[in-house]
């Protein structure tokens, strides 16, 4: 065990267990480490939509990270859904109170692929204020880019140009600008670093409907090989190949009625 890395994700739960904190602990647990939890809401939620969100009060969810964060040596967090300006406040005062210094990764969960508002009123200015300061990595999708810049992003260019002004405006040390939602058969990422360097990932495209939870699978991907010690640029490129198979490994799967889940166990079948 002396290999294996605590990654530690505060996120929602999904019941239909595609997304979220399920699949944090699925894709942590394929790539062959220890995965806490931190539960900020509860969502009913199957392949076709959202029909309801319940938020964990604040103080339970402080006493959740303050149990882990106390206990067992975190090398890494990433952070999902919050949900409500209260839950933002508790994880931010959690992570001061426990000195905690390692990689964090924030993947800024507002609106779901169904269209499902996954955030609060008020809730976007208060994350950009207290958590995109703490983040080694944000990383967000073409339409939470809009949203955090104000902007509408249409090009590769548009995308390097929005993580630039995230970073500045709001302290982030780097962005990684998601264009899985994009047209054409291609999506490209853009990371953009502190430095202000720019580099882009390209990969086809998959014709899958089972793509839900791609997101939270990449982050807690990203956040597991952070925690092994992998350079930002590295972690991020084998975090999208681990997603990428996940894909294609699930594209031919029939999992409920709408958009289904990635296969998150891919890597652990080719290895036996």
């Amino acid at each position: 065990m002396n290999d294996v890395k605590c990654v530690f994700p505060i996120a929602g739960s999904d019941s239909v267990g595609g997304a979220g904190i399920q699949a944090d602990i699925k894709t942590i647990f394929s790539l062959g480490h220890y995965a806490a939890a931190a539960i900020t809401a509860v969502t009913a939620q199957n392949t076709c939509g959202v029909r309801g969100i319940q938020a964990v009060d604040a103080a339970i969810l402080s006493a959740q990270i303050d149990a882990v964060l106390e206990d067992i040596p975190v090398a890494a967090i990433k952070i999902g859904m919050v949900y409500t300006c209260d839950n933002v406040l508790a994880i931010r005062d959690a992570l001061r109170r426990n000195h905690y210094q390692n990689p964090l990764v924030l993947d800024p969960v507002l609106v779901a692929t169904s269209g499902a508002h996954l955030a609060a009123d008020g809730f976007l200015d208060l994350l950009r204020k207290e958590l995109f300061p703490l983040c080694t990595l944000l990383t967000p999708n073409l339409s939470e880019t809009e949203a955090i810049c104000g902007r509408k992003v249409v090009s590769v260019g548009d995308m390097a140009e929005c993580g630039r002004d995230i970073i500045q405006r709001y302290g982030c040390r780097n962005v990684l600008v998601k264009g899985g939602h994009s047209e054409g058969d291609a999506m490209t990422d853009v990371l953009v670093l502190e430095s202000g360097e720019v580099k882009t990932f390209t990969a086809r495209k998959i014709d899958s409907e089972n793509t839900h939870g791609t997101g939270c699978t990449l982050s807690s991907a990203i956040a597991t090989y952070l925690a092994e010690g992998h350079p930002l640029e590295e972690a991020v490129s084998l975090g999208k190949e681990y997603v990428y198979q996940a894909i294609a490994a699930a594209k031919d799967c029939k999992i409920g009625r709408g958009h289904g889940s990635t296969n998150h166990f891919w890597k652990l079948k080719m290895e036996n």
